[in-house]
């Protein structure tokens, strides 16, 4: 779970601190589940597939939950594609390659605000929780992790279309008033007067509204969390 969830996993942390981050949850939460642990298995063959068993779970249950981060990052790429900001591209750490600056910006103010505001208490505690829901040796549901999955895409790409409903708005105004513009007046060149116009009115309206989507975003991500709890 921790290769897989945001925050926690991320690329940008060392490989080390990671799997000394791992190894120590996992001595923490084998004490809490001991007694639910069962009796080691006699064939190796059983025993592995045990192990695919759990890390199967494990990996669909931080994949889940990295999903939640996504809505930063589409968007903050929306933000950009309107706001004329979509061709400068930077590294982003939290989707392991290239992105937008926006969308870049707001997924590392998102990992930021996860430590600020304790979320990833919930993330172990999801953890932990997984030997109660899905205890070990026990059937995998994968119905209902795929049912789970779809409602985490489609709610994300919701809530990133709504922290950029702001600019989308602005964006659609702005064109058609550019639109009417270029047919009074044909000889003025309205591509090239418009885009600082655009870059800087996109910028002001995210930071008018940058504090209320954020804060939205977490009250998403902390509900989220606690329903899959």
């Amino acid at each position: 779970m921790i290769m897989t969830l945001p925050a926690l996993g991320e690329t940008s942390i060392p490989p080390r601190v990671r799997l000394f981050l791992a190894l120590s949850v996992s001595l923490i939460i084998y004490g809490l589940v001991n007694g639910q642990v069962p009796i080691m298995p006699e064939s190796p063959i059983a025993l592995g597939v045990l192990i695919v068993q759990e890390v199967l779970i494990g990996i669909m249950l931080g994949f889940s939950i990295r999903l939640l981060v996504s809505a930063l990052h589409v968007g903050g790429t929306v933000i950009a594609m309107q706001s004329g900001l979509a061709m400068a591209q930077a590294f982003d750490p939290a989707q392991g390659g290239q992105s937008s600056l926006v969308a870049t910006f707001l997924t590392l103010l998102g990992v930021t605000l996860v430590f600020v505001t304790d979320l990833h208490h919930l993330m172990i505690s999801a953890m932990y929780n997984s030997y109660n829901l899905f205890p070990i040796g026990g059937e995998i549901v994968i119905g209902g992790f795929a049912e789970l999955i779809s409602d985490t895409v489609a709610n994300s790409f919701k809530l990133g279309l709504q922290i950029a409903a702001p600019v989308i708005v602005y964006a659609l105004v702005f064109n058609a008033g550019l639109g009417v513009i270029a047919r009074l007046i044909p000889q003025l060149q309205v591509f090239f007067v418009a885009i600082p116009v655009n870059i800087t009115m996109g910028f002001l309206i995210l930071m008018v509204v940058l504090a209320a989507a954020m804060t939205w975003y977490l009250d998403y991500l902390e509900t989220s969390i606690g329903a899959l709890l």
